[in-house]
Parts: C-alpha cells; structure tokens; sequence
C-alpha cells in the first residue's frame, strides 16, 4: 500500500498570502504546502482524502487519470471546496465511458456537499456537471470500497464539529482532531503508520498542537508516525525533526511512502 501526501497545510496554505515570516518566504519546496489531503493505493483502488481548493493542481502533480473514491475528514471548505473538478474524471475516458466518482461522508459533510454542490444533484442536470455517487457513512461502522476495508475514526474538530479519520490496513490518517475518545483510539491497535495533524506548538482550540499530537501516537504507538496540517507557526521544515522523538517525522507534500499490509 502506497500513501502520497498531496497536502500537508492548513486553511490558508503556506505560504500564506502576504505574509512575510522565515516560513512563508523559504527557498525550501518542503515549506510549501498545499491545503491538507493525501492519496491511498491499494492494490489496483486509488482512494482520496478531501478534495479542498488545491484538488485540481494536487491531482495535475500526481499525473493520475482515475480515482476510485474520495473520503472526507468534514465539511469545511479546505476540504471540499474541491469537489467540482471531480468532473475531469468523469469525462477523461469520454467518450463512450463517463465514470463517476463515489464519494464518502459522514451525515453533516455530506448534507454540506448536497448543499454547496447542488447542481451535482439536480433531476434535471445540465451536460458537464460532476458525476458524483454520494454515499452517507455510519461512522460507528465498517465499509468497503471496491474489496477494501475502511475503520472510520470519530473524533471532534471542535465542539461545534465531529471529524472522521480512516484506517486502512495498516495504515491510520487523521486530520482536523482536536479530541479523540478512548474507544476510538481502541481502532488504532496495531497501526504501522500514523498520520495526524499538528497545528503549531502554541495550544489551538479546534487543532491538536504538536505536543498533543504526540501524546496520541505514544498512546498508539506505531512504527512510525507523520505530522500533517502544519501551519507557518510550526516552524521551517528542516528544523522540525530536531524537535521530535524518533520515529516521528513531518511530512510534506508529494511525500511518498510505503506501507505494508
């Protein structure tokens, strides 16, 4: 199994627009990061995490063709205001074939997709619109996606807000948490790969910091964790794993690693 981070930043991306700080103004690819999301091979299934505004150029970089699924963390906009060039895919092998996009949501983002992508839905759709199959999942359940098996992970963003992360095999991904319950970290047993997301290392009140982050991956003890939905606050990349115990890492964009089964 393969996972690609097609973006590790925040909201606002870094650089953010106008700002002038070390971060922002680096020379360094690694501090240039895209709105978070990340790509999962499996086999012959590509699956996508969010599709915020950086989804077009994202895929455009990765040079793929086809998609199997999207999954969404939520409903805020930097990680779904990229749904609409799902239409690339739809109509890349056109003609004969138009294939549709399956995309999966917890009750609220999807009632958000429905909403902000309604001409997707329409009875009376006009030619070119997304070719979405929009499917509502229980997050206290188990689903698949062409033969693979998908744990959601709840968590809360903030109180206004409920989060889902995935595990995938061996494999876990979580962004936007800012609090995790027990039973819930009880999914995580036996994770390989952690990926979680670390705001700065200021407290935040809807993002873990890096100092919570870490108290998560101690608490599920994978081989190897990354960091992921870092702002311009959490530093210059190569002077972060200075700051980190072994075995942690931040990512960035267009890394790529692998996982075994």
């Amino acid at each position: 199994m393969r996972l690609t981070f097609l973006g590790t930043g925040t909201s606002q991306g870094v650089p953010v627009i106008g700002c002038r700080c070390p971060v922002c103004t680096s020379p360094d690819a690694r501090d240039r990061r895209l709105r978070t999301a990340a790509m999962v091979e499996r086999g012959d299934v590509r699956l996508i995490i969010d599709a915020g505004p950086d989804f077009r150029y994202q895929m455009l970089r990765t040079g793929v063709r086809r998609i199997d699924a999207i999954l969404l963390t939520h409903e805020h906009k930097d990680h779904t205001g990229g749904i609409d060039d799902v239409r690339a895919f739809n109509f890349v092998d056109y003609p004969p074939t138009i294939r549709r996009v399956d995309l999966y949501a917890a009750p609220a983002a999807a009632a958000v997709v429905r909403k902000d992508f309604d001409y997707a839905f329409a009875p009376d759709k006009y030619r070119g619109v997304p070719e979405i199959a929009l499917h509502e999942i229980d997050t206290a359940r188990t689903f698949t996606v062409r033969g693979v098996e998908i744990v959601p992970i709840r968590g809360h963003h903030s109180d206004r807000f409920a989060v889902t992360g995935y595990r995938i095999g061996r494999l876990a991904y979580l962004t936007d948490f800012k609090t995790i319950e027990e039973e819930q970290i009880a999914k995580l047993d036996g994770v390989d790969t952690l990926v979680v997301n670390a705001l700065r290392y200021a407290p935040h009140p809807s993002h873990f910091n890096v100092e919570e982050a870490l108290a998560l991956i101690r608490r599920v003890a994978p081989r190897r964790a990354y960091l992921t939905h870092m702002s311009h606050e959490i530093g210059l990349h190569a002077q972060i794993p200075a700051r980190l115990p072994e075995g942690v890492l931040p990512a960035y964009d267009t890394l790529r690693i692998e996982i075994e089964d």
